[in-house]
């Protein structure tokens, strides 16, 4: 009877659990960040890689290794491919070299995409703002202690001043 009422209590919790959002609310947002991710590491892989590259000339760190024990015999100029084929144990540095490459251009590229979104919200937002107040301000000053008061305001919450009825807006 204990075990039954417990069983129903975890699973009535869990559905409150799922219901109220949260759950939903993180598939959501990995969902949206494995899309970004994809999106970073194309701007990576296809736009900023390639011109980098021509200018350090195809630098691919992906068959730098140093060999720490070898089964069979390997060629000096021998791939990782070819490493790893003749079971090799290696020390893959270039991998690491790339990956830190890649994750240093993945991070300036998030950067710079969340940066131009963050100045267009503003840009949007300050024009929707001056069409909205028509070259109203949106404070004025409180003529007892000159504080910057709400414009329409009627009680200066600095002084506790009675003010007129909305005045002339700060310029």
């Amino acid at each position: 009877m204990f075990a039954r009422l417990t069983r129903s209590r975890i699973i009535t919790d869990f559905q409150k659990f799922a219901i109220r959002g949260n759950l939903i609310e993180l598939a959501v947002g990995f969902t949206v960040g494995a899309a970004f991710t994809s999106i970073a590491r194309s701007l990576v892989d296809d736009i900023l890689m390639p011109p980098i590259s021509l200018i350090l000339g195809d630098v691919d760190f992906s068959n730098r290794y140093l060999v720490l024990r070898s089964a069979k015999e390997l060629a000096d100029n021998a791939t990782l491919a070819e490493a790893r084929a003749a079971e090799a144990i290696t020390l893959n540095y270039g991998l690491f070299i790339n990956n830190i490459l890649t994750f240093t251009l993945v991070a300036l590229a998030m950067f710079l995409v969340i940066r131009l979104v963050n100045n267009l919200d503003e840009r949007l937002n300050r024009d929707a703002g001056q069409e909205l107040q028509a070259g109203v301000a949106d404070v004025k000053k409180c003529p007892h202690c000159l504080s910057s008061v709400p414009y329409m305001a009627t009680r200066c919450p600095f002084c506790t001043s009675t003010l007129d009825a909305p005045g002339t807006p700060e310029t």
